[in-house]
């Protein structure tokens, strides 16, 4: 499953789906396309002002681990593992600097301050002509055909709506933030999201053959990993002590000393998704998959996070992969830098 905002908007919030308009004539038809072929996409809107945005004056890479670069093999490497993590291959990762733990909405809320900056969340948006007022999806786990609910006013600050807020969650990770909003942040702070294959890397801790940081026993879990345990959604039996985001540091960290590579929220990285994405490395850019494969622009999510299970995506595996909408602002989605080593 992935996870895309403006299919739930369209299906949910409007209500109906949106039939495509017959142009009148050809005439008609041949003059909008023009037009949306000088026009800048979304996107190119979003990168150019994201490329604005100026870097702090003081980078600083406190909260930051010196990783050892060095290869590994990536990909699936268990009986959950689905078709798009495969075929396992080689990556060659050079040596970075990496945030211990995800980006927490103390760190967020001081670049906010310094670049005034507004998260996608807090932007009304168009639907087909139709705009609508701020807000991201929240979960809902009383309805198994709609789990995911948008919310008017949902956003980093008010991850349940309005009536939420985040004060005594300085320490946990920032939220509702969008893989442009991510993005930006890195540019201010003077680092980088990391690309798919640094992200696992990262992830299995110098540990390649395991199933999970650390190591294949799952019995373990809870005392390594924020997740969902139970009948999900409905049911969760709260063993990890944590029903939705956990402090950051709230379980022991890899052997890389990073936190939170698993559970706790997914993590935006630099990639486009492509569910066969492992059979095409060399169409790759500077490391990574720059290029967009269809209209929603897929970009990969990994990590998993506190609303995985056992019976439903399994994302604290190593090897797990998703996608959402670059635009999709979720309460169980978050993400940490890298930075290069000059």
């Amino acid at each position: 499953m992935r996870f895309s905002f403006k299919p739930i908007i369209l299906t949910f919030l409007v209500g109906i789906f949106f039939s495509c308009k017959n142009q009148e004539n050809e005439k008609a038809k041949t003059s909008k396309a023009n037009l949306q072929a000088t026009e800048k996409s979304y996107h190119q809107k979003y990168m150019e002002e994201i490329a604005e945005i100026k870097e702090r004056d003081s980078v600083s890479t406190s909260g930051m681990l010196k990783i050892e670069g060095g290869e590994y093999i990536m990909g699936g490497n268990s009986a959950q593992a689905r078709p798009d993590e495969f075929p396992q291959h080689k990556e060659t990762i050079a040596t970075i600097l990496a945030d211990e733990t995800e980006v927490t909405n103390a760190q967020f809320r001081e670049f906010v301050n310094s670049t005034g900056y507004i998260t996608t969340a807090e932007r009304s948006f168009e639907v087909e002509g139709e705009t609508f007022p701020p807000g991201a999806l929240i979960f809902n786990s009383t309805n198994p055909q709609v789990w995911w609910k948008f919310k008017e006013g949902a956003n980093w600050e008010h991850p349940q709506g309005p009536e939420s807020s985040i004060k005594g969650k300085e320490n946990h990770p920032v939220v509702h933030v969008s893989w442009y909003d991510a993005m930006a942040y890195a540019k201010w702070a003077g680092k980088r999201l990391p690309t798919e294959a640094e992200f696992e890397y990262l992830a299995r801790g110098g540990k390649e053959n395991e199933i999970y940081h650390w190591g294949n026993d799952f019995e373990k879990a809870t005392e390594f990993v924020n997740f969902h345990q139970g009948n999900f959604p409905v049911d969760n039996e709260l063993k990890d002590d944590f029903a939705k985001t956990a402090p950051v540091k709230s379980f022991p960290p890899n052997a890389f000393g990073l936190y939170e590579m698993a559970g706790n929220t997914w993590e935006w990285v630099l990639d486009t998704y492509y569910p066969n994405a492992y059979s095409k490395l060399k169409q790759r850019t500077d490391g990574y998959f720059k290029e967009y494969y269809n209209a929603e622009q897929q970009k990969v999510i990994r990590g998993g996070s506190f609303l995985c299970s056992e019976s439903y995506c399994t994302g604290y595996r190593n090897s797990a992969r998703m996608s959402s909408t670059p635009e999709s602002g979720l309460e169980h989605v978050g993400f940490r830098c890298v930075k290069d080593i000059e």
